[in-house]
């Protein structure tokens, strides 16, 4: 079995984001320690990179503030093998291809193994060229997590029946950040997926609050915060690590 999907083995999954390296990468691995306290039941990473294409104004910022600290992808896998030692849930990257590729795929695929990392979200790489990613993922049993977005409509079964992991449920058309409200029919798209793949679902884009969690969370198996959390990140620095904290707790009890 995925260890992507003990995520979601005690109930809905909350699933927080951040940047690694904002503020700073010491930060970073605070704040996962604290996270993981407060009832996070998985972990994205965001590696830096300088065109975060489905990102909104928040985290493309958040992304410029890691790389203004020189934060290198191998910084990120050493952050990540101290981590390790005490973290036991699912922990994802989220990048882009030319990361992967700049690293060297296979490379950054035995790297992922090596530290611990359980799979990786790409949301630039479409469904019709994800083969080139699973292969050298699969080849260590780690998962690419497939996106499915309002758009998908029709294609919703073909990608959630080679899903691997969970499905990632984009809410809203454009880019991560937080919204006033989500009118997606979220669970017409969870059903479709269910069809075909008897896989975890959980929602991101757009989810701030816990009455917004709650209400995406009943309607599919988690609920994923990025913009959020990388907002408390910038407003108060090094000192986010208890804010950031009392905020997954506050999300984890909503979807409970």
């Amino acid at each position: 079995m995925s260890n992507i999907r003990k995520a979601f083995e005690n109930g809905k999954a909350f699933i927080p984001f951040i940047t690694c390296g904002d503020p700073d990468l010491e930060t970073t691995e605070k704040l996962i320690y604290a996270m993981v306290e407060a009832g996070a039941d998985l972990i994205e990473l965001g590696i830096p990179f300088s065109d975060p294409m489905a990102e909104g104004p928040v985290i493309q910022e958040g992304n410029i503030r890691a790389l203004k600290n020189d934060v290198t992808t191998d910084m990120v896998f050493d952050m990540v093998v101290r981590v390790r030692k005490t973290v036991k849930i699912p922990m994802v990257f989220m990048t882009y291809a030319n990361v992967l590729f700049s690293y060297d795929l296979d490379r950054f695929a035995a790297k992922c193994k090596e530290v611990g990392i359980d799979g990786v979200i790409l949301p630039d790489v479409p469904y019709e060229e994800k083969e080139e990613f699973d292969k050298p993922f699969s080849k260590y049993d780690l998962d690419v997590i497939s996106l499915v977005a309002p758009t998908s409509k029709n294609r919703i079964k073909s990608i959630a029946k080679d899903a691997k992991g969970f499905l990632y449920i984009v809410s809203s058309l454009g880019v991560t950040g937080v919204r006033s409200e989500i009118t997606t029919d979220i669970k017409a798209m969870v059903d479709l997926a269910k069809e075909v793949n008897d896989i975890p679902c959980a929602v991101g884009f757009g989810i701030s609050n816990p009455k917004t969690a709650k209400e995406m969370a009943e309607k599919s198996d988690g609920a994923i915060v990025g913009s959020a959390i990388v907002k408390i990140c910038k407003e108060y620095g090094r000192d986010c690590v208890y804010p950031v904290a009392k905020f997954v707790k506050e999300m984890k009890d909503a979807i409970r």
